[in-house]
């Protein structure tokens, strides 16, 4: 939603906006220019709006949406705005279950590097930028496009990259095939001349790709596996992979796109170094998916072979959990020790009744050191008191734990 924010005010358009809480993105919202209320209420929507774009967290009768109703005001859902902004570009989108942030940060950094000047839209902040938003003045414009709700069915592409399918937001997709189902769709809506980038050898990819009326280019013909990433992990050289195979596509200079991803300083909450605890890194990561728990794990192995491996892990929704309840055990089990948060619920009630005390028993089959603490203040007392210089603690989960991370490093 910021990052849109941003590039609606780059066009010197009038933005406000509210937030649950104000935080630094708000308040860096704020400073660039975007009215920021710091509570949501009705009285913020008046009838001078002329459009209110609403994020899929929010209720349908949350009182700024019923305002908007009753005003009779144009409404449009974050996607559905996304795509009246984007299309009209040359737009390369880039989808996929994991990978989506990182590869799109990526592409920015070689396009920018390249001297493309692209308009992004990034699902984190650059760390070079501290923005998810860049804004371009040539045809290029790079976006993040989710699947949630099969929202990215408002993107009409020129460059689709699809970097991975996995069976996620189990809350709306019934199983792996109605996912891949959505994505059929996308790549349907691939503009004629486009072409679409994936890994043809995934077996979870290649029923998306029969039938089209665009070329494939198998993104993997890319790797370079002599790439120098400040990024661990062979998930990243995957990410790279892909956004070379999109400059490649461009025909631009590959050497030049190599050095440019050597450069890639990451993004917010994606492997972030936040400092130390009692000498222990302390890392930040969004992973809220066993696929990703493995990934992170993997390259934390690779960073820090040496050390023991501590995680501590917040549950994201309650269907997500509940879904894949034995697979979150196998994944965090590959730590040495993992510490459970209570689930953040998101956009959910809890139905099933599941819980992350449960999960932490679960995870007794598969590590030996498994415990679940009420809050982040216990979390913190727990890991101040047991952390030494021979760990590594991953802070971990899409919800608020992040704060967390920020603490302990204080």
């Amino acid at each position: 939603m910021s990052s849109l924010a941003r590039h609606f005010l780059a066009e010197k358009k009038k933005v406000s906006g509210s937030d649950r809480e104000l935080n630094a993105n708000t308040k860096q919202l704020d400073k660039e220019g975007v009215q920021i209320f710091a509570e949501q209420s009705a009285k913020n929507i008046t009838k001078d709006i002329e459009l209110v774009v609403y994020t899929e967290a929010m209720s349908p009768d949350h009182e700024e949406m019923q305002a908007a109703k009753d005003l009779g005001l144009p409404m449009m859902n974050y996607f559905s705005a996304l795509g009246q902004a984007m299309n009209p570009y040359y737009l390369i989108a880039v989808a996929g279950t994991h990978g989506k942030t990182t590869t799109t940060a990526m592409m920015t950094d070689i396009f920018e590097a390249l001297e493309k000047d692209p308009t992004s839209i990034i699902g984190s902040f650059r760390s070079t930028t501290k923005s998810n938003y860049r804004a371009g003045k040539s045809k290029y414009a790079i976006v993040e496009a989710c699947e949630f709700k099969r929202d990215f069915l408002h993107l009409k592409p020129d460059v689709l990259v699809i970097t991975n399918i996995e069976h996620e937001h189990v809350d709306y997709y019934q199983d792996l095939e109605d996912v891949q189902k959505a994505f059929k769709e996308l790549v349907g809506q691939v503009n004629e001349g486009g072409v679409v980038i994936a890994n043809t050898s995934d077996a979870n990819v290649a029923p998306v790709l029969t039938d089209l009326k665009v070329p494939v280019e198998n993104y993997l013909s890319a790797l370079d596996l002599d790439l120098k990433l400040k990024q661990p992990g062979f998930h990243n050289r995957l990410n790279a992979a892909a956004a070379l195979a999109v400059a490649r596509h461009e025909k631009l200079d590959l050497e030049l796109a190599k050095t440019a991803l050597e450069n890639f300083n990451g993004t917010w909450r994606r492997f972030e170094y936040k400092g130390e605890l009692n000498g222990a890194p302390v890392i930040d990561d969004y992973a809220h998916h066993p696929t990703e728990i493995r990934s992170t794990v993997q390259a934390a192995r690779e960073l820090f072979p040496e050390r023991r491996l501590v995680i501590v892990f917040q549950p994201h929704t309650y269907t997500r959990t509940k879904s894949l309840f034995d697979e979150f055990a196998k994944a965090v089990g590959l730590a040495d020790e993992v510490i459970f948060l209570p689930i953040y619920a998101a956009r959910e009630k809890n139905a099933s009744g599941v819980t992350s005390r449960e999960l932490s028993v679960k995870a007794l089959e598969y590590s030996s050191n498994s415990s679940y603490v009420e809050n982040f203040e216990s979390a913190e007392k727990t890991l101040r008191s047991k952390i030494t210089d021979t760990d590594m603690v991953v802070v971990m989960g899409a919800g608020d734990v992040t704060n967390l991370a920020t603490s302990l490093v204080k």
